[in-house]
């Protein structure tokens, strides 16, 4: 019996038989997450309640603040999705559209785009300004979001 695969935005299309039966096995990818200003407060940080930086989250995370006409913005945008599925189990990686939710821009001062807040689980987040190419992103994980601790000796 002859099978045909098809794959197509990450839905497999499975054809087997005379009678071309048709089967969908959809793959599950970890990507990044679009975030509103009412979502940063219940899952980041409630910056109208809390007066010290207080992470809600339960993974280190990178938020990306972009507008969706920034050519640098688009360039990023692919890194940052490989990245999401090759951290999946490690980090979260969200997106702000500074067009969009604007408040939430102004409350961090975010004044050229892309600009990236990198969320530690313990200590304040630091704010990066630019576009980066993946091997920095992977640089500021390893060192900055999820460092090793040294073996006790």
């Amino acid at each position: 019996m002859a099978a045909n695969l098809l794959l197509y935005n990450n839905v497999t299309f499975i054809t087997v038989g005379a009678n071309k039966a048709l089967y969908i096995y959809k793959k599950q990818y970890m990507h990044t997450i679009q975030l509103t200003t009412e979502d940063f407060k219940a899952q980041v940080f409630d910056y109208m309640n809390a007066k010290e930086w207080a992470y809600k989250g339960t993974k280190p995370a990178i938020i990306d603040f972009y507008a969706d006409w920034c050519g640098p913005c688009k360039m990023v945008a692919p890194v940052l999705e490989e990245l999401a599925q090759e951290y999946a189990n490690d980090i979260v990686i969200y997106k702000v559209d500074t067009e969009v939710e604007q408040e939430l821009a102004a409350v961090f001062g975010i004044q050229s785009i892309p600009t990236f807040l990198f969320i530690p689980m313990e200590g304040k987040p630091m704010l990066q300004g630019g576009a980066f190419p993946k091997h920095i992103f992977k640089q500021v994980i390893a060192q900055k979001l999820l460092p090793t601790t040294p073996a006790a000796e």
